[in-house]
């Protein structure tokens, strides 16, 4: 009788989690069936999930209708460079309140972390003078100076970090070595689960920052991808749904292959996330 039951919870357990993935995946099924749709039947009704006449040239036709390669390179460079920086800011930021004392530490912390309540938009006139002021406009380097600034990452790295023992830094101290040294050769080797944890979530983020692209960059040849597909839209009204969900799943692969890269260590980041406050 008791393995009677057990099947049956385990059962109905996979059932359930079955149930729970298709109605996420609904979505990207919807979109997968509407970039093979022809354009005429974009808006017909009753919709119908899947298309009656399947065109897989959509795909083929988003290459030919904006440089999506270049868009894509803009994108990636952004994206690579924001989160290299941000590591190494965050993860030294995050060094610094683990390992060093100093007067108002606490305080400086809740402070950084303050800007995760800041709506992106309620400061985008500033931020945009900043830059004007910097001659960084329609340059790549707007999009990655008004990224590199991430306090979730800095919460992430610097909880992780204080389950590092501090027995570690003595004998680094012991043999002679100094703060910095203790930074490159103990602390980051043994923080890279945090670190990849939050260089995925940072470089799914860049990728698709279109809110900053749509502020910062005037030319064409800059756009990164977000901002890129917005030329497919038509000035009548008469968009091509098709060929915009076709070009919106094709930037969903780069960062689905980073997830995907990074799914254990990102499952361990969520386990070690709060084991210390």
């Amino acid at each position: 009788m008791f393995r009677i039951k057990k099947y049956f919870c385990t059962g109905l357990h996979y059932c359930l989690m079955l149930v729970i993935g298709i109605v996420m995946l609904m979505p990207i099924g919807w979109m997968l069936g509407t970039s093979m749709r022809q354009s005429r039947n974009s808006f017909k009704l009753p919709p119908s999930f899947w298309p009656t006449e399947w065109n897989p040239d959509n795909f083929r036709q988003v290459f030919t209708a904006i440089p999506i390669v270049r868009f894509t390179l803009n994108s990636l460079f952004v994206a690579v460079v924001s989160v290299v920086l941000m590591v190494f800011l965050t993860s030294l930021a995050a060094y610094g309140f683990t390992r060093l004392q100093f007067k108002g530490k606490n305080a400086l912390f809740v402070l950084m972390l303050a800007g995760l309540m800041i709506p992106q938009q309620s400061i985008s006139i500033p931020v945009f003078l900043i830059i004007k002021k910097f001659g960084l406009i329609d340059s790549p380097w707007s999009l990655i100076a008004t990224s590199i600034y991430y306090p979730l990452g800095l919460f992430m790295m610097r909880q992780f970090m204080m389950t590092i023992p501090r027995s570690y830094d003595e004998a680094a101290v012991c043999d002679g070595a100094g703060r910095l040294q203790i930074y490159f050769r103990i602390i980051l080797p043994m923080s890279k689960t945090a670190i990849i944890v939050t260089a995925v979530m940072h470089f799914i983020n860049a990728w698709n920052n279109f809110f900053n692209a749509m502020i910062f960059i005037n030319s064409t040849d800059k756009m990164t991808l977000p901002l890129g597909i917005t030329l497919l839209n038509t000035t009548n009204g008469n968009s091509n749904m098709p060929l915009i969900t076709a070009a919106v799943l094709l930037t969903l692969i780069p960062p689905l292959l980073i997830y995907l890269f990074g799914q254990k260590y990102l499952i361990q980041g969520n386990m070690t996330a709060g084991i210390k406050g």
